[in-house]
């Protein structure tokens, strides 16, 4: 029972060590390490060492500074190309962004948080790092809210009992996201317009499994400027939709599909 209590021990050092290198900074010090883990300098150093050899990070020959490594590259490409949703979004969100010239993203609802899968960037929204793999706020974002409608009043208000605002547009009130959801729900896609980041904004889908539950939701994104949805919502919605009803049908969802009027309101 010891030997197990430390082998789990050490498995959860070792996780720590790694999850020290997901709060922004990509390159850190053994000093760092850590104080953002807890461990003893020697303890952080060694598992560091422990960790390089297996490729799980590397260290800079001139600076001595820890990077991650080629290993967890390799985990997240498994891991996602085992994912149903992933593989089935994959080429039509590329095809998508590449014909919009503006970003698509994919993802998942994890705990309170969304998960992206992937994401791609057209011409006229670049970006110069990946979404894929990051978590943001389910009740401000477009993808968010098509997850949110998984979930009861009931359950979303235990789920997030607070909401702080991002941008002064940002949605913090449950009353003002039932509302928000219901009209989501009538027209069959959701909108953000700068809620959570100033100068963007995005047109989102909920995408259904065969038992017809949403388990994910694309949305289509960019800047103010580009995505210009006073004039395109209907366009947009349109699109979106009929993208997301086709992955949903390649989930093996065989339900009835919603219809955005030529105004694009329900």
């Amino acid at each position: 029972m010891a030997s197990d209590q430390s082998n789990n021990q050490s498995v959860e050092r070792a996780i720590s060590v790694l999850r020290a290198f997901l709060t922004g900074r990509p390159e850190l010090r053994v000093s760092d390490v850590a104080k953002a883990t807890g461990l003893g300098t020697s303890t952080a150093s060694r598992l560091l060492a422990t960790l390089e050899t297996l490729e799980f990070v590397e260290r800079d020959e001139v600076s001595g500074l820890y990077r991650l490594g080629t290993a967890p590259i390799t985990l997240g490409g498994v891991a996602l190309n085992q994912n149903p949703v992933h593989r089935e979004a994959r080429q039509i969100a590329q095809d998508l962004a590449g014909t919009l010239g503006l970003g698509v993203n994919v993802a998942v609802r994890r705990a309170e948080s969304m998960f992206y899968l992937l994401n791609f960037e057209g011409r006229l929204a670049p970006r110069s790092f990946v979404l894929t793999g990051q978590r943001k706020p389910l009740y401000a974002t477009g993808i968010g809210k098509c997850l949110l409608l998984a979930l009861t009043p009931e359950e979303r208000r235990e789920l997030l009992p607070e909401m702080r605002p991002f941008t002064s547009r940002t949605i913090v009130t449950h009353d003002a996201l039932d509302r928000e959801l219901a009209a989501t729900t009538g027209r069959g896609y959701a909108t953000e317009v700068e809620e959570l980041a100033f100068g963007r904004a995005c047109v989102a889908a909920p995408i259904r499994d065969m038992s017809g539950t949403i388990v994910a939701a694309i949305s289509i994104s960019g800047p103010l400027s580009a995505i210009d949805l006073e004039a395109r919502e209907a366009e947009l919605a349109r699109t979106i939709i009929e993208t997301a009803d086709s992955i949903s049908i390649g989930l093996g969802y065989v339900g009835p599909v919603h219809a955005v009027a030529a105004s694009g309101r329900p």
